[in-house]
């Protein structure tokens, strides 16, 4: 009897420790699937839910499906929208619409659009393409434009390829350069071509530099490949070091190297040490071990 009561004891701790974990489960799964109820997913099992729960889905439903419309979405039902929305969603429509066809947007039904709204539209469609002529592409149709406008148009043309040309980007028509602005142009070039040399780039000619102008870009050179090979980097011409200039860095680079060797640290070539130096590397090994 005593046996038989403590087994019942046991099997009853038992379920009422492992309930509330069985209530959180069920409690996160009902979560769950309300919002998959909400979200329109398949998952969704209508038969679970609560009367309340089910409120909230519809509601759900309902706003997502004005979103869709909103939207253009095929999902859209129109059906199912109050009276207040549909009248929203048509203003919505009508004014997308109007913005459609003030930017040129091929979805513009000009059919849709009030007498003002298309003589505004016209006027947004003339502008873009005054634009478009300024700018020099897209859609530029000059027998389209009036006397003043050929004229601004032709105005940004000449002050675009003035542009162009001073900064050698773009395309330059010098033969549609005044005399001052071709000097202008020139002058332009000649500093490009200064600082192009300066900074060692492809871009030099070295033969439109002036005599002072090349023994100050030999300078800059010469320091550039200074700094180059005492970096060993790539560019470095040991060709056209001076001999002091070479022998201060076979002294640099023969310094480095017994440092290397010496700390065992970097590039360290043994066969170039000295007899001594030879010697303090061997003692400061030995003295590491």
């Amino acid at each position: 009897m005593t046996c038989s009561v403590v087994k019942r004891f046991v099997v009853l701790t038992a379920c009422f420790g492992f309930w509330p974990i069985l209530l959180v489960a069920q409690s996160s799964d009902a979560t769950q699937n309300l919002a998959n109820c909400k979200n329109g997913w398949e998952s969704c099992d209508r038969s679970r839910l609560s009367q309340s729960e089910f409120a909230d889905v519809a509601s759900a439903e309902h706003h997502r499906d004005v979103s869709n419309c909103r939207n253009s979405f095929q999902s859209c039902d129109r059906s199912k929208l109050t009276p207040q929305e549909t009248i929203a969603l048509a203003l919505a429509d009508h004014q997308q619409n109007v913005a459609d066809c003030k930017n040129g947007m091929t979805s513009c039904d000009h059919s849709r659009l009030t007498q003002s709204e298309a003589s505004e539209s016209s006027v947004a469609q003339h502008r873009r393409k005054l634009e478009n002529c300024q700018d020099g592409f897209g859609d530029c149709n000059r027998s389209e434009l009036t006397q003043v406008e050929l004229g601004t148009v032709d105005l940004s043309l000449r002050e675009r390829n003035v542009s162009n040309c001073k900064d050698g980007a773009g395309a330059c028509d010098r033969s549609k350069l005044t005399p001052s602005q071709a000097t202008e142009i020139l002058a332009a070039e000649h500093r490009h071509n200064v600082w192009n040399c300066e900074n060692g780039w492809d871009q030099c000619d070295h033969s439109k530099l002036t005599a002072s102008e090349a023994a100050q870009i030999a300078g800059s050179e010469r320091r550039r490949n200074i700094s180059a090979c005492t970096a060993a980097e790539e560019t470095c011409d040991y060709s056209k070091l001076t001999p002091t200039e070479a022998t201060t860095l076979a002294a640099a680079e023969h310094k480095r190297n017994y440092t290397a060797c010496l700390t065992a640290s970097g590039y360290c070539d043994p066969s170039r040490l000295s007899v001594e130096e030879t010697h303090s590397v061997h003692l400061k090994q030995n003295a590491a071990r």
